[in-house]
């Protein structure tokens, strides 16, 4: 091989390397700020960690369950009062909401894909095949192509949250049948489980949560 095709094939190599999620950083490749046991720049705390306020909060999000150590859960805890106005907007909209819960996952879906937070996709996407999402709408965002063929609900999540996000504005004609077939409570709320799932994302982000390594990163680079 000449000294050109070298130089050619390492830059290829290097260039592969680079173009990977920093979210999704395997251990051996962690950046020196990130906690090996959280993954991300703020090590996961403990109840006894916590003050009165904290331990209140921990109890109300955490539980009984394991001391989370990724995720909103984790790294919201360091303000309590935002951990918990989280968890209680999760909750309701995931369980008192009008938007069912198939729905729901589609559209946390979209919000992840449009904010490109892996951690959040690598989660729900798994959910979203465990409620049954079909393979086409989850590949119909997962893959940016046009909505069609799908169930009329699913499209109309993909085409509100597209419009949403990239023309920052709803034209009356979707928003006429996103009504008809959500009613308008439905619209609220699915406009609010997307824009809950990027307020996550941000703190995710502003974070460098990274992906652990039992979790694959499936969310395709662009």
């Amino acid at each position: 091989m000449s000294n050109l095709l070298k130089v050619l094939a390492v830059s290829t190599a290097l260039a592969a390397a680079s173009h990977v999620h920093a979210q999704s950083s395997p251990q051996a490749s962690l950046p020196p700020d990130i906690d090996p046991e959280s993954y991300s720049r703020l090590p996961a705390l403990s109840r006894d960690e916590l003050d009165a306020e904290g331990k209140r909060a921990y109890d109300l999000v955490v539980g009984d369950g394991p001391r989370p150590l990724t995720g909103p859960a984790a790294v919201s805890m360091y303000s309590p009062k935002v951990a918990e106005a989280f968890h209680i907007l999760n909750q309701y909209l995931r369980n008192e909401g009008v938007v069912p819960a198939r729905y729901y996952e589609v559209a946390i879906l979209h919000a992840a894909w449009e904010f490109e937070q892996a951690y959040e996709w690598s989660a729900h996407e798994a959910a979203a095949r465990r409620i049954g999402v079909p393979d086409a709408v989850i590949d119909t965002i997962k893959h940016d192509r046009e909505p069609e063929g799908l169930e009329q609900k699913d499209e109309l999540i993909i085409r509100f949250g597209r419009a949403l996000f990239r023309d920052h504005e709803v034209d009356s004609a979707l928003y006429a049948e996103l009504v008809e077939h959500f009613g308008q409570q439905g619209m609220v709320e699915l406009a609010t489980i997307m824009g809950d799932y990027v307020m996550a994302g941000l703190v995710l982000t502003a974070a460098d949560q990274h992906l652990p390594p039992d979790r694959p990163d499936t969310l395709p680079e662009r």
